[in-house]
C-alpha cells in the first residue's frame, strides 16, 4: 500500500536569489542564481512526502493569481495533490529568500501574513489517510482536521475536550493504527493553543517559543507520544513519554538550507505513515533533511532520493 498523507497550512511562492553575501541597507547586489518555486511549511512537506513515494495531499488557499499558478504547477509537477480552498479575491503570499553562498543559510522575508478570510469549513475527507501535519497557518484549516482526526480516532488516552471550540463532545479513539496527528512547530501561531492537546507528534525548531514557557517536557505532557526539537546541523533532540535522546545528522558540505525544517517534516510524515517506529522515523527523516541541504535549489535534492 502507498502511504498517505494530508498536509494542512500554508503554499506560498518563494522567490529565492543566492547571493555571495546579504546586502547592507540601501545596497544593491547581483544575485548567482534565482529561483521561482513553490515554498510554505506544509507545501513543501507534502512535496517530500510525494519524493519519496507517498500518495501527498495538500489542504490550502492557492487561489488564481499568477503567483498561485506558478505554485500549483511546481505542486503538480511534484506530484502532490492539491485541494485549494481560498476564498474568492484571495492572492497567494510570496516570500523572498536570499540564500547566502558561502554558507548555505538563508533570510527570510515571509509573506505569510496573507491570511484569507475563509467561510464554513467542511472537514477534509481522511478515508485512506495514514497521517495529517498541520503547520499551524490557516487556523481554521487546521481546527477542521484536526478535528477530523479526533473524530477518527488517536493513538494513545481518550479525551472528549473540543478542538478550538469547533465542535464538543469529540472523543478520540485509543484504537491502536488511528491516525497520527504532527504538528509542524516552525514558529508559535495561536491555534497551537487549541490543538497541541491532540497532537501525537510534535517537532520544533530551535526557535519555537511558546509564550507559556512551554518547554519540550511540558509540550509532551500535553499528550503527544513524541516531541522533538531540531537544530541544522547539530543534534536533534527528542523526547517520548519514557526517554530522551538525540540524533546526531551526518557532516556534510551544507549548500542550501532552504526548506530544510520542512523537509524534515516531511519525510517524518513519510516514514510514519509507512509504519516505522516513531524513533526510526525521526532518524529516517535526519537523513533525508541532511540530504537536502546537499543540492543547491529548492528541487535538486529530490534526484538524489531516487538515486540513493
Amino acid at each position: 500500500m502507498i502511504p498517505t498523507g494530508l498536509f494542512v497550512g500554508l503554499a506560498t511562492l518563494d522567490v529565492v536569489q543566492q547571493v555571495d553575501r546579504l546586502p547592507a541597507p540601501n545596497e544593491k547586489t547581483i544575485a548567482r542564481s534565482s529561483w521561482l518555486a513553490a515554498g510554505g511549511p506544509a507545501a513543501v512537506a507534502a512535496i517530500t512526502f510525494a519524493a519519496l513515494g507517498g500518495r501527498a495531499r495538500l489542504w490550502t488557499a492557492l487561489g488564481p493569481s499568477p503567483a498561485a499558478r506558478l505554485a500549483a504547477s511546481d505542486l503538480a509537477g511534484a506530484g502532490v495533490e492539491v485541494v485549494d480552498v481560498a476564498p474568492p479575491g484571495f492572492e497567494l503570499a510570496v516570500s523572498t529568500v536570499l540564500l547566502d553562498a558561502s554558507t548555505g543559510e538563508r533570510a527570510v522575508v515571509s509573506g505569510s501574513g496573507n491570511a484569507p478570510a475563509f467561510g464554513k469549513i467542511a472537514g477534509p475527507d481522511l478515508a485512506g489517510v495514514d497521517v495529517v501535519l498541520v503547520d499551524g497557518h490557516h487556523a481554521p484549516l487546521a481546527r477542521s482536521a484536526v478535528l477530523a482526526a479526533v473524530e477518527g480516532g488517536i493513538p494513545g488516552q481518550a479525551r472528549d475536550d473540543r478542538v478550538g471550540g469547533v465542535a464538543g463532545g469529540a472523543r478520540a479513539s485509543a484504537v491502536g493504527g488511528a491516525i497520527p496527528v504532527v504538528v509542524d512547530a516552525g514558529s508559535h501561531k495561536p491555534v497551537f493553543d487549541d490543538i497541541l492537546p491532540f497532537a501525537t507528534d510534535v517537532i520544533c525548531s530551535a526557535d519555537y517559543v511558546h509564550p507559556g514557557g512551554l518547554g519540550p517536557a511540558e509540550l509532551l505532557a500535553l499528550g503527544p507520544e513524541l516531541v522533538a526539537v531540531s537544530h541544522g546541523g547539530d543534534p536533534l533532540a527528542w523526547w517520548t513519554p519514557s526517554s530522551h535522546g538525540a540524533i546526531t545528522p551526518k557532516s556534510v558540505e551544507v549548500v542550501d538550507t532552504v526548506g530544510a525544517g520542512d523537509v524534515l517534516h516531511g519525510a517524518y510524515c513519510y516514514g510514519l505513515a509507512s509504519g516505522l517506529p516513531r524513533l526510526e522515523a525521526l532518524e529516517a527523516a535526519v537523513g533525508v533533511a541532511t540530504e537536502r541541504v546537499r543540492h543547491l535549489g529548492p528541487f535538486a535534492w529530490r534526484s538524489s532520493l531516487a538515486q540513493g
